[in-house]
């Protein structure tokens, strides 16, 4: 869970989607098994922002929708400077910074999540490299925040339909921990019990009830799973055939209003695999035929599961060539694997990452294409 990314290098795993694309600027560089099925007919649509730059690893980088279909997320500019951006779902495209936004390369704005009223929370580097948080009223207004406690940077990654956020930020001593921003702007910091090292990472996963759930690492730098629920009890839990060493482990990565939990797990042989837990805790895990069997193959941490309100499952896995392939799990547990049609076939400049699907099915993400530049996706079932 450990990771490091160069967009200010704050090390809350929770960033692994920002993280690859960062990342890849700099460097240029005992289960159940669920039946594959074909790809069946669905819609896709390309989402490129106008602003959005069209070189190596430039280019627009959805991040969530709403019901209703719009989508947010953040654009890399021809300087590698990132701007937030709403899409609706006429395709007209809404583009903002925060005030104290910086505008050098790898710094600017990150809109991470939006709520059923239009409001949107996300975070901004500011020109020490230093991450901040915002949300953004639907008329635009913003207001950004720190935790009081956060020394190199506030994250917020979710935004529920009360307007209570959620996200991590990072201490004195580079350890991440989470937090939940109230309606009214009050903060509470968390950190699940035996939480050390690298700390708390709070992935996409916030429900309507203000339920939490994420990972964190314990003194051995094993992952394990965790939900915090709205009072602030913790439940802590190992998916059946999670490894046990450093760097192994459980991860949630989504919460549903019907208290259904997905994720991912790392085995003994650093392979990635996904599980959903139903709400009386039992966990079932699943693979997804075609994906990788090597450790840093299978199920991927970048594009973890997330989990719609019918249960329905998005993601992508890592092939035995490297390259990230989106699926999606239907409730029945029939899996249907997808690419976007004009991602490139190979690693670096390849792959297709779904990162959220709402209640229609429609999932958004976005995909590197043959030059290594990214553009944003819908696929409508």
């Amino acid at each position: 869970m450990r990771n490091r990314f160069a967009f200010g290098q704050f090390g809350a795993a929770a960033q692994r989607k920002a993280a690859l694309v960062f990342c890849l600027a700099l460097c240029s560089v005992g289960m159940e098994l669920s039946a594959t099925a074909q790809e069946r007919q669905a819609t896709f649509v390309t989402v490129d922002d106008p602003g959005a730059g069209t070189g190596s690893f430039e280019g627009t980088a959805p991040e969530g929708t709403s019901p209703s279909g719009t989508v947010v997320g953040f654009v890399f500019d021809d300087n590698f400077v990132a701007h937030g951006f709403l899409r609706a779902r006429d395709g007209t495209f809404t583009n903002f910074d925060a005030p104290g936004a910086g505008t050098g390369s790898f710094e600017g704005t990150v809109a991470a999540s939006i709520d059923p009223a239009g409001a949107v929370t996300g975070y901004y580097y500011d020109s020490s490299s230093v991450a901040h948080g915002f949300v953004r009223a639907p008329d635009g207004t913003m207001t950004e925040f720190d935790v009081a406690a956060a020394v190199n940077g506030t994250l917020p990654v979710n935004i529920n339909p009360a307007g209570t956020i959620s996200g991590v930020y990072n201490d004195a001593n580079h350890l991440s921990h989470g937090f939940v921003r109230a309606s009214n702007g009050a903060i509470t910091t968390f950190d699940p019990p035996g939480a050390v090292s690298a700390g708390t990472a709070v992935f996409d996963g916030m429900n309507p009830a203000a339920d939490i759930v994420g990972g964190y690492l314990d003194a051995a730098d094993v992952s394990h799973g965790f939900l915090r629920a709205r009072d602030g009890t913790f439940t802590t839990f190992d998916a059946p055939g999670a490894g046990t060493g450093s760097g192994q482990g459980t991860s949630a990565s989504g919460i549903n209003p019907s208290g259904e939990i997905s994720g991912y797990f790392i085995d003994a042989g650093g392979v990635g695999h996904g599980f959903v837990r139903a709400r009386h805790g039992r966990i079932t895990a699943f693979d997804v035929a075609g994906a990788g069997t090597v450790s840093g193959q299978g199920i991927s941490v970048i594009g973890p599961p997330s989990i719609n309100p019918k249960g329905a499952v998005t993601g992508s896995y890592i092939d035995s060539n490297n390259v990230n392939h989106g699926f999606v799990q239907d409730k029945d547990g029939s899996i249907t694997t997808f690419d976007a049609p004009e991602a490139g076939t190979g690693a670096p400049c390849g792959g297709t990452y779904p990162f959220s699907m709402n209640s229609k099915g429609v999932i958004t993400g976005w995909y590197i294409d043959a030059n290594c530049v990214l553009h944003g996706f819908l696929r409508i079932p």
